[in-house]
């Protein structure tokens, strides 16, 4: 379900590993993922995320499950959101494959983002009466959101890169993001957080993460009306 790897002093690798339903994210997944980011040891200098399967990275949440279930999921993804923002150290995201719905939002959680050129990101919130990602988008494609949420259209890796969802892309996304955590182990760890907390703080990306997150349990709750 999610795997745990130290490929290097400071570095920790968690991998999704449920291939048979393309890593969807259901309460046990959540949990193991909030527990791995709660218990990091005071060693660990970078966070890698991956998939242990070439070409898939995330379907998001995992629509086989009761409605209470997916209701419970997506407030734990928001606080999963909110737990890695403010982690002290960064987090790499290694996307290779479809990244859709929270999926791609536990991709834009990461502070660095490289894919593969099968990288392809979906927001497909509104389908299901929800908005899904916008709080993390307007630092990164800016007011092109509105229409990659609306067109709930696959962004392919280029069109990735050049609006700013993936900072880069490689072969091996896994082995570029190993390679570029292991540099910053080597790095100031107080210098590090605090560049990390000035990026998080200047883009209110907490502030925006918490308004979505409680008008998506609105809309589950019946609150808002879909």
């Amino acid at each position: 379900m999610l795997r745990r790897t130290a490929p290097d002093p400071g570095v920790v690798v968690l991998a999704l590993d449920r291939p048979d339903v393309h890593n969807a994210l259901d309460a046990a997944l959540v949990s193991a993922l909030h527990r791995e980011f709660e218990e990091l040891g005071a060693d660990v200098r970078a966070v890698v995320l991956a998939s242990t399967t070439p070409g898939r990275f995330c379907a998001g949440a995992d629509l086989a499950v009761p409605d209470a279930e997916r209701r419970q999921v997506s407030d734990d993804l928001y606080a999963l959101y909110e737990r890695m923002l403010r982690l002290p150290v960064p987090v790499v995201a290694a996307v290779d494959g479809p990244a859709v719905g929270g999926g791609a939002q536990l991709a834009l959680a990461a502070d660095v983002r490289i894919g593969s050129p099968r990288a392809r990101w979906k927001f497909a919130g509104p389908g299901h009466g929800l908005s899904v990602g916008p709080w993390a988008m307007p630092s990164t494609v800016g007011r092109r959101a509105v229409e990659m949420v609306l067109s709930q259209r696959f962004v392919d890796a280029d069109e990735s890169v050049a609006t700013g969802l993936l900072d880069r892309t490689a072969d091996d996304p896994l082995a570029a993001a190993v390679e570029l955590a292991r540099g910053v182990a080597h790095l100031d760890p107080d210098a590090v957080r605090r560049a990390k907390e000035h990026v998080v703080a200047g883009e209110r990306l907490l502030e925006r993460l918490a308004a979505e997150r409680a008008a998506n349990a609105a809309v589950f709750t019946g609150a808002v009306r879909r």
